[in-house]
């Protein structure tokens, strides 16, 4: 008759998956090689797989006949004594192998451990100690613990084994790379969805997880939340790509946000890097997923206050600070159906770029004339010549291998005669602007005129994600640029994917044996954040419009536009603001028009509520303050208070000269 325990043992076996490498050190050790460690430290985040890793081990050492003292951190004394007496046999047994899970509620006990405790072990004993955090640096570089101790962090699942797991489980071929997606090779996560099985599955076959399964997630990757601040600051990290303090300061500006970011930190699952924390894939997605069905309202609030962010820094920040800015506004909205059809975040193609060098041009010239043929490569070395800085090259970041290269040229207007003679796609950008709205002198378009990956040729991936961030922060910040232009050899793939972002010319011009199709937007009619937000959010819904024709969002970006450049007549004569119906009577529109602008944040400090709100816009823009946190020391006000002024500002200055726009100046 077979056991109850046999039976659990038979079954863990055969649902188990990977870490081979630990399960063979563990055996050698079993059998006594000399060699092998004494101590093993199994270290990772919640949902990793610790504690089933720990109970195959346990299988193991049980089927090799040894004597097993399991422990669970959670319930250790604070009394060394009294773990000496729980895990007596350890010192007084031979052969007896020591368990602990969930080290990290007794981390306070590991220098007793590693010092007193462990050095005492009967002959031939052996501990497994297992925990959300790796063990004291000192004792992993301590040369006399150098041959006992083996620390294995462990990793989420690869692609491979996480399929592995899903197939055993009878999950859906068709809704395995949902489940994927959401678990990110995590195994609590994986498993708790492959018990769910097709039960979270919806009417359109779309798997998402119940809420039993976030609230194991929540328990098993998170623990418990010190408070709402605390909980807040999570919410924000699970939506952010990258979470930096002054981006938590930033949208929970009420909070200690130094104190809360040290705390997230510290959790196990969040991984720190130059840009700011991320936390891993699986947490990340189950605090998503448990606010969008715990609160949905706060779901989404607590996205579009990231969004204003993200778009504020478009504006406002250095330069140097903001060209990933749009690829992180994309990842707040990566679900949407524009989005998801344009965008990618795959980790195997990961690349960095770097401006054109001149060794790098042999290779670039060799990968147009893969892809694209000679006759387009000898329109790179053209504008290589032309315009080397409108050309980034891209490599892996794995192998250092340069992949390939994207070319984002600036013209300005009138064309020249050159260039339209040499480029039959330049020339098609140039009669389109003609046919519909001619670009001005002092004016300009941008055109993303090579895009060329050989081994992903103009289909998503990284370099288009980051090329079309460069792109589209370019365009945010550029003086005077009247057209976009995108250029897709696919034209009939590419005009589905940015359908409702970008418009399809219906030019075709050939270079070579290929023909290529040519998309665009104007800047003037949509301003790059209004168009942006558009993109994410593909709301379709019915929007409010003014006398000129401009809705009330366009009209908000524009004035946030116009206060950015008023400090600078030449910008803000070229700014959106400058062709709504305030500036249509004016007879100097550039200087009454900043007049207005000055006027209008006056008048908002008329009500009690806005006369910290009108100090605050008056600091920012009008002082010459170089930085917001320059303007927060001028007013002798905390930056989250300063921002929170300038925020309540913005929103009632835009109503004001919302006012004047719809009614005239004399109503106010």
């Amino acid at each position: 008759m077979v056991s109850v325990a046999e039976k659990l043992s038979s079954a863990r076996v055969r649902a188990f998956i990977g870490r081979e490498a630990q399960l063979g050190r563990f055996a050698k050790a079993l059998a006594g090689d000399p060699q092998a460690p004494f101590a093993f430290y199994v270290c990772g985040p919640g949902g990793i797989g610790k504690s089933a890793l720990l109970r195959r081990l346990a299988d193991q050492a049980r089927s090799a006949g040894r004597r097993l003292v399991e422990l669970d951190g959670r319930f250790a004394s604070r009394d060394p004594a009294d773990f000496e007496e729980a895990a007596g046999p350890f010192l007084n047994a031979p052969g007896t192998v020591l368990f602990v899970d969930s080290f990290e509620h007794c981390q306070w006990l590991e220098s007793w451990l590693w010092q007193r405790f462990l050095p005492r072990a009967a002959a031939g004993a052996l501990v497994v100690l297992a925990g959300r955090l790796p063990p004291e640096a000192q004792w992993a570089a301590d040369p006399g613990w150098a041959g006992l101790l083996d620390v294995s962090e462990l990793e989420p699942f690869s692609d491979e084994q996480a399929r592995t797991l899903l197939t055993a489980a009878r999950i859906r071929p068709e809704l395995r790379n949902r489940v994927l997606r959401f678990a990110g090779g995590n195994p609590l996560a994986l498993s708790l969805a492959a018990a769910a099985g097709s039960a979270g599955c919806s009417r359109e076959e779309i798997w998402a997880p119940s809420a039993d399964v976030l609230r194991t997630l929540l328990a098993g990757l998170i623990g418990e939340v010190p408070t709402a601040a605390h909980r807040r600051a999570l919410e924000v990290a699970s939506q952010a790509r990258s979470t930096s303090e002054e981006l938590l300061a930033a949208v929970l500006p009420e909070e200690d946000t130094h104190a809360l970011f040290s705390w997230l930190r510290n959790l196990p699952f969040v991984e720190s890097s130059h840009r700011g924390l991320h936390p891993h894939d699986a947490a990340r997605e189950t605090l998503a997923a448990d606010l969008r069905w715990r609160a949905p309202n706060a779901f989404a609030t607590m996205r579009e206050r990231l969004a204003d962010e993200y778009l504020r820094v478009l504006r406002e920040a250095p330069e140097e600070r903001v060209w990933t800015v749009t690829d992180d506004l994309f990842y707040l909205f990566r679900e949407v159906d524009t989005v998801a059809r344009l965008r990618t975040w795959s980790r195997e193609d990961e690349v960095h770029d770097r401006p054109l060098r001149a060794v790098d041009l042999h290779d670039v010239l060799r990968m147009a004339e893969e892809t694209e043929g000679p006759a387009s490569a000898d329109l790179v070395r053209y504008w290589a010549q032309r315009q080397p800085e409108a050309f980034s090259v891209y490599r892996l970041v794995s192998t250092g291998r340069t992949v390939a290269f994207t070319a984002r040229l600036a013209l300005p207007a009138p064309p020249d005669p050159q260039d339209l003679a040499t480029d039959p796609v330049v020339a098609a950008a140039w009669e389109h602007t003609d046919a519909t709205a001619p670009v001005r002198p002092g004016e300009h378009i941008g055109i993303s005129r090579f895009s060329i990956y050989p081994e992903r040729y103009q289909v998503p991936s990284r370099v288009i994600d980051l090329s079309s961030s460069r792109a589209q922060a370019e365009s945010a910040r550029a003086r005077g640029r009247a057209y976009g232009f995108a250029v897709w050899r696919d034209a009939d793939a590419w005009s589905a994917r940015v359908k409702g972002t970008l418009a399809d010319t219906g030019a075709r011009p050939r270079i070579g044996e290929h023909t290529y199709g040519l998309f665009s937007v104007d800047w003037r009619q949509v301003p790059v954040e209004t168009w942006l937000r558009r993109f994410v959010t593909a709301t379709g819904a019915p929007v409010q419009s003014g006398p000129a024709g401009v809705s009330r969002t366009v009209f908000d970006q524009a004035v946030r536009e116009a206060l950015a450049h008023w400090r600078d007549p030449a910008a803000f004569a070229v700014c959106a603001l400058m062709r709504v119906r305030l500036a249509a009577d004016l007879a100097d529109p550039v200087e009454e028009l900043r007049e207005l602008l000055r006027q209008a944040v006056d008048t908002i400090a008329r009500e009690p509520r806005g006369v910290r709100a009108r100090d605050a816009l008056a600091a920012s823009y009008f002082s010459g303050a170089p930085t917001q946190e320059a303007a927060a020391r001028r007013l002798s006000l905390p930056y989250g208070t300063y921002r929170r002024h300038l925020r309540q500002g913005l929103d009632l200055l835009c109503d004001v000269l919302w006012r004047w726009e719809l009614h005239g100046v004399e109503q106010e």
